[in-house]
């Protein structure tokens, strides 16, 4: 179990949550929060855990934090700087990166180096760059537990597994998002609200809409195969509409382990506190005789291209990955700013991604470049 923490990306649903697990472990302490600009949140924040720093994403919503909280002893700070510092501060040994977007990647890297534990729910991190983010974490000997509920549940399922030649299958579970079923007739008809409805879970705008469009999925295709060291040809998907089973592991002898639960992030927050051990957690018990009957479908790659193109991109590898996060991010901007429509998306990430030069074995510049290059390709485009 961890003693301080450092939670990047607070104010978010992750960072809440985050929160409310530690506010309920008295033995875990906060030592900095970090947040975009939700200032009057991030205030209260401070007041009840008291961290060593806080950070804002610009200098003038750090201004007007340090005014909120002018009486209390706590340094404020803002900006790409800020948020590295909270990654490294000496006292956590612990950080949560749930910041959204490839904002995560650097203070992550800065984490690792300070051989912090990751609490991982920025799943950009592995996406864009994670051969680089494994090496370093070996390197340093950091220790990565996801938070993801999909890769959470593949850890746990694999706690008992001593050699990953074992490992037959990935399977991570899928809920198919506010639209399974639809077809494309029907999907080009969808509203940034009919997006936003998610069946089972509530969390932020952006991650949202990538399970509509199944890109979430995609993503968490590509992280769980650098995540976990396997071939991309081991990592599956099924649809499973009950977010009952989180993910399960095949392995050599036929055997299938998955994971089960009320789907509440908190219990995977937890454990990333926590691990080894488990100790009682809030989130409602799973009831076998009245959760209903459980059910498994393969993907509809047709009218949810986004997850054949993570498949695609996570074949090719190099910055074919940087760059397809890139431009999805842009174009969900885009997408919730009601200058695009929902199938506008997976064309502006497909277009941009053949724009964007391929290069194999890029560096952290290469890849931080491929990002900005599909960016800017996706402006282009619309």
């Amino acid at each position: 179990m961890v003693n301080y923490v450092s939670i990047l990306g607070s104010t978010g649903s992750i960072g809440r949550q985050s929160l409310d697990i530690i506010s309920r472990l008295p033995q875990i302490k906060v030592a900095a929060l970090t947040a975009g600009a939700s200032v009057e949140r991030m205030a209260q924040q401070c007041r009840q855990f008291q961290p060593e720093l806080a950070v804002m994403a610009t200098e003038d919503a750090a201004n007007a934090l340090a005014r909120e909280i002018a009486d209390l002893p706590i340094r404020v700070s803002w900006g790409e700087a800020g948020l590295i510092e909270a990654a490294q501060i000496p006292k956590a040994d612990c950080v949560i990166t749930a910041v959204v977007g490839m904002v995560g990647l650097k203070p992550t890297l800065a984490a690792i180096r300070a051989k912090k534990r990751i609490g991982l729910a920025n799943k950009e991190t592995l996406v864009c760059a994670g051969e680089l983010v494994m090496a370093e974490a070996k390197r340093y000997g950091a220790e990565i537990i996801p938070v993801d509920s999909e890769h959470s549940a593949i850890f746990q399922c694999l706690m008992g597994c001593k050699d990953k030649k074992e490992i037959k299958r990935l399977i991570l579970t899928c809920s198919g998002g506010p639209f399974f079923g639809m077809t494309r007739q029907q999907l080009q008809q969808v509203t940034k609200a009919d997006a936003l409805k998610h069946p089972n879970w509530k969390m932020g705008a952006k991650i949202t809409i990538d399970c509509a469009t199944l890109m979430n999925k995609g993503l968490e295709v590509i992280e769980a195969m650098r995540l976990y060291q396997v071939p991309l040809e081991q990592v599956d998907v099924v649809i499973h509409r009950q977010s009952i089973v989180h993910s399960m592991v095949e392995f050599t002898d036929g055997a299938v382990m998955a994971q089960m639960g009320t789907p509440d992030m908190r219990l995977p927050i937890q454990l990333a506190l926590t691990y080894p051990q488990r100790l009682p957690c809030p989130v409602e018990r799973l009831d076998l005789l009245s959760c209903g009957s459980l059910s498994f479908a393969a993907p509809d790659l047709e009218n949810f291209p986004c997850l054949a193109l993570a498949y695609q991109c996570a074949a090719k590898g190099g910055t074919a990955c940087p760059a397809m996060n890139g431009a999805n991010e842009e174009a969900v901007a885009m997408f919730l700013a009601d200058e695009i429509g929902f199938y506008d998306i997976y064309r502006l990430v497909s277009q941009a991604v053949e724009q964007v030069p391929f290069i194999p074995n890029p560096t952290l510049e290469e890849i931080l470049e491929a990002d900005r290059l599909a960016r800017e390709a996706v402006r282009k485009l619309r």
